[in-house]
């Protein structure tokens, strides 16, 4: 049996890969458990590069599952969100925030063919070599070049402009924050772009808009009319990090009812906002830890 302790070395590694590729939270836990039994079942010794060989078997799990999730996705309610990371976030100096990992980024993939999302997050991501990702998608090196080559293009081209400065994106989060506890409608305004773009997954589970809302003004009265329905002396409000970047969670006791909002920021104004209220993607939260 192959060590245990060469298989916790690379976890979190894993996990991020398989989070990446499949923007599920419990895929990639699914992912994890399945590549650790299979490592308990491999003879000591036989996996030369223990990383490599990890590396593979997650990612294979992970493209696999993605043909079904695919399927799945497209006769699902309403916009499909990823289910979100929550942290209480790094230090407040820290420069830059974590792209790959990121809401927008996620539901960019979302529109790659599952080989092309696999080339692009082990070899852009992750620094795999091609080689090694041929195995995966059962491609020639040159056919996952091409592959990581036209996921690339596609991302630069829809990716939204967004801030790298951690204190920029958190100081214009508090600001929406603060406009929409207070009912300032006005500020609200302020802080969006004129062109911002709100998403917000429902699954069909709970009220939430099936179309994206385009516009200042819209987005400003859908996200008014959003937190109308939260009962003010049982409502939980925490700045959190979401996907590595400062988000909100709201929790409300009183109807049980969560939302986590996803925000890309540039130039000091909001242009997109992720709002996930699944409770089937927020199962997994500690919501506890917020108190």
């Amino acid at each position: 049996m192959a060590e245990l302790a060469e298989f916790e070395k690379q976890r979190s590694r894993l996990w991020g890969i398989a989070y990446r590729i499949t923007g599920s939270v419990a895929d990639a836990d699914d992912a994890v458990q399945e590549t650790w039994l299979r490592w308990q079942a491999l003879p000591d010794g036989e996996a030369e590069d223990p990383k490599a060989y990890l590396t593979t078997v997650v990612s294979r799990i992970c493209y696999d599952q993605l043909g079904s999730a695919r399927a799945r996705r497209e006769s699902y309610v309403g916009p499909w969100l990823p289910e979100p990371v929550i942290t209480d976030g790094g230090p407040e100096d820290r420069v830059t925030l974590d792209e790959s990992v990121g809401v927008a980024l996620l539901t960019v993939l979302e529109r790659l063919t599952p080989a092309e999302r696999t080339a692009f997050i082990l070899h852009d991501v992750f620094s795999v070599p091609f080689p090694e990702i041929a195995d995966v998608v059962d491609r020639t090196p040159d056919a996952v070049r091409q592959l990581a080559s036209r996921a690339r293009r596609r991302v630069r081209a829809e990716a939204p402009r967004r801030s790298v400065d951690r204190g920029e994106h958190r100081r214009t989060v508090e600001a929406f924050l603060t406009a929409v506890t207070g009912g300032d409608f006005e500020g609200l305004l302020e802080i969006l772009d004129p062109e911002v773009v709100w998403r917000s997954d429902g699954g069909g589970k709970v009220t939430a808009a099936r179309l994206p809302v385009l516009g200042n003004e819209k987005v400003a009265r859908f996200t008014q009319r959003l937190t109308r329905g939260f009962d003010p002396a049982a409502m939980l409000v925490a700045v959190r990090d979401v996907n590595g970047a400062p988000g909100v969670v709201i929790v409300d006791s009183a109807t049980a009812q969560t939302v986590v909002f996803a925000f890309t920021v540039h130039q000091g104004r909001i242009t997109e906002i992720d709002a996930i209220l699944n409770p089937d993607k927020l199962a997994h939260l500690d919501l506890d830890s917020l108190r």
